[in-house]
């Protein structure tokens, strides 16, 4: 039995020095940033017709008469039937609030006075230069809500490749201070992640009657967006 107890306490030796043995990786981990600015060269517009009525049919055959109207007036304009879209659609009643009351003192129930047809499209712009005839056409033949212009670039595929470079340059740059200052060389890279954002300015927001519209092309503006990489990288050192 005596051999088998001397190998006992060198086997628990070995057992608890063998991590200790093993080096941990010294790593830096540096955040990037890239951004990219260009203009837009498409716009997403929100159109439609609010119509009134005392009847349901008799404000759905309003509505209907005139949102024909606006999308034979979009694809006349050149909009392709692909770019416009459906996108919303109500029948709601039109209700009177009063403040009368029965005998008891209790609010009397509000009544219905007609009905109210709403009808939106959303309608893809890619020239936009016409955009500001197109919002003016629109409000023309019967178009009384545009609740909003939003603008983008159709295809930012190649906008988003300079930024990631950009952010995994400045992430670099960043990591090389860092290792100069702790007297370390970088090595190969560990990990990569991304965070991708977009942004644009406010939506352009317009509600208005065709009488109130100039003759002339309304005023629209696309600005700048800005596409954006964040980078999360990881190098070891030497």
């Amino acid at each position: 039995m005596r051999p088998f107890a001397a190998l006992a306490p060198l086997l628990l030796v070995v057992g608890l020095t063998a991590p200790a043995l093993a080096a941990e990786e010294a790593i830096v981990s540096i955040s990037g940033v890239g951004e990219v600015t260009a203009a837009p060269d498409t716009a997403l517009v929100t159109s439609g017709v609010t119509t009134q009525g005392a009847s349901a049919r008799e404000a759905l055959d309003a509505n209907t008469a005139a949102m024909t109207q606006l999308i034979d007036t979009l694809k006349a304009a050149g909009i392709a039937e692909r770019d416009i879209q459906t996108s919303g659609f109500s029948v709601n009643p039109n209700y009177v609030y009063s403040d009368a009351r029965d005998a008891n003192g209790y609010s009397l129930p509000p009544r219905i006075n007609g009905y109210v047809v709403s009808n939106t499209v959303s309608v893809r712009v890619r020239e936009l230069a016409r955009l500001g005839t197109i919002l003016d056409q629109a409000v023309t033949v019967g178009a009384n809500t545009i609740n909003g212009v939003s603008f983008s670039v159709a295809d930012p595929s190649a906008l988003y490749e300079t930024a990631r470079k950009a952010a995994f340059a400045d992430a670099r740059q960043k990591a090389e201070l860092y290792a100069e200052a702790a007297g370390e060389e970088l090595a190969g890279v560990r990990s990569i992640s991304e965070q991708q954002s977009y942004g644009q300015p406010e939506p352009y927001m317009m509600k208005t009657m065709a009488a109130d519209v100039a003759s002339a092309p309304v005023p629209v503006a696309g600005g700048e967006l800005s596409f954006v990489i964040n980078v999360q990288v990881t190098w070891a050192f030497e």
